[in-house]
């Protein structure tokens, strides 16, 4: 697919990867909508891309995007989410709610509504979900709404095949949650995250199922897929 000229929304905008995508479609001569929380730093990407600004919390639901838009959207990047790391047991209801909401909820909400639209463009929908949709121990609820999304995004490919569906699933990525997070691994080791931005305008462009950022992370990937148990014990062993 080719993005010049046509309506892209980006969700998340504001900072990290949605930024980083913002940055990169401009650059291809899309013409944008983004949305995210946090205006000033949100209205600072939009100036730097000739963007749409719309202000929206996706948690509390999609119509402010969905009234804010000027036209239907050719391609659509779910970036929007949010982490807790920690023992399951120690989460509260309400971050387990906030996890769901805007990383599961929210991007099934957008999609519903956007499709008829998507179809009629012949457009694009990439899902940024991440390698813990693989399962990783201390984001179990993390893990489980990156795993849906996969899911999700799985069954709208079979659904809807005049519509191009991308899943991106990155390990680390420099991003302030990184940051706040104090991640302390050296394996793997956090990559930037206009790197994983080219990954997806170059997904979009192939019309590439599923990427996986850094590559040798697809690794782990096949062998979830092929021997999940073997994955478990190798995931305890090594983190």
């Amino acid at each position: 697919m080719k993005v010049a000229d046509r309506l892209a929304l980006v969700t998340g905008a504001s900072s990290g990867i949605g930024r980083a995508v913002a940055l990169r479609l401009a650059g291809d001569g899309a013409r944008l909508v983004l949305t995210g929380r946090d205006p000033e730093r949100l209205q600072e990407v939009a100036e730097r891309t000739g963007g749409k600004a719309v202000v929206a919390d996706l948690a509390e639901g999609v119509d402010a995007l969905l009234d804010g838009l000027p036209g239907r959207p050719a391609l659509v990047v779910h970036n929007a989410g949010t982490g807790a790391a920690g023992p399951l047991e120690e989460m509260t209801s309400a971050q387990v709610d906030a996890l769901i909401d805007l990383n599961l909820r929210a991007p099934v909400q957008l999609t519903r509504a956007l499709l008829p639209g998507l179809r009629a463009e012949r457009g694009h929908l990439v899902f940024v979900a991440s390698i813990a949709a693989l399962g990783v121990a201390g984001e179990a609820v993390y893990s489980a709404t990156k795993a849906g999304l996969r899911g999700f995004a799985d069954a709208v490919r079979i659904e809807a095949p005049e519509v191009g569906v991308t899943t991106v699933l990155p390990g680390a990525v420099d991003t302030p949650y990184l940051a706040r997070r104090g991640y302390e691994r050296t394996i793997p080791r956090p990559v930037r995250s206009d790197k994983v931005a080219e990954e997806i305008a170059r997904a979009v462009r192939r019309g590439t199922s599923e990427v996986v950022v850094p590559r040798w992370l697809t690794l782990g990937a096949k062998v979830h897929g092929a021997a999940p148990t073997l994955f478990a014990k190798a995931s305890r062993r090594f983190g």
